[in-house]
């Protein structure tokens, strides 16, 4: 076997240990001052799409419009939407799958008292809308920097 080489493996080699050490001394001041960014609030509201009795599951474009209507103007931020598909256990014992829709909202974190609130007219309007049981909510602290 015969082994051959034009140079170019050492310039970029080269290249590849300046890049590296140059990103090295960045790496280890981040670790060192912590994570960047300001206090946030993290909220993800899970909303189960099926309805009692034969009424059908929520539909993608009434989603649609409940957030246009109630979360949008109460967080006109900005927000995320996943659909996904969840399980539970029935009352008859029998595992139920349904579709549901996880919304995940970000905030300041010195406005969570305020903005809770809006959490939970948002949570209060879609059970009495779509005849559900509640939805579920979730909150975290995270520090988040635009």
């Amino acid at each position: 076997m015969t082994w051959t080489s034009d140079g170019r493996g050492k310039a970029g080699g080269g290249v590849l240990a300046a890049l590296l050490g140059a990103g090295i001394p960045a790496l280890l001041g981040a670790a060192m001052h912590g994570p960047a960014g300001e206090p946030y609030r993290e909220t993800r509201l899970s909303f189960a799409a099926e309805r009692p009795g034969d009424r059908g599951p929520v539909t993608e474009g009434e989603f649609t419009r409940f957030l246009d209507r109630e979360v949008t103007p109460a967080f006109p931020e900005g927000l995320t939407l996943h659909e996904g598909h969840g399980m539970r256990r029935g009352e008859d014992g029998a595992t139920v799958r349904e579709t549901s829709y996880e919304v995940a909202l970000l905030y300041p974190e010195s406005e969570a008292d305020e903005r809770g609130l809006r959490v939970e007219r948002i949570r209060q309007t879609y059970g009495k809308q779509f005849q559900r049981a509640p939805v579920r909510r979730t909150d975290d602290t995270v520090k988040s920097g635009f």
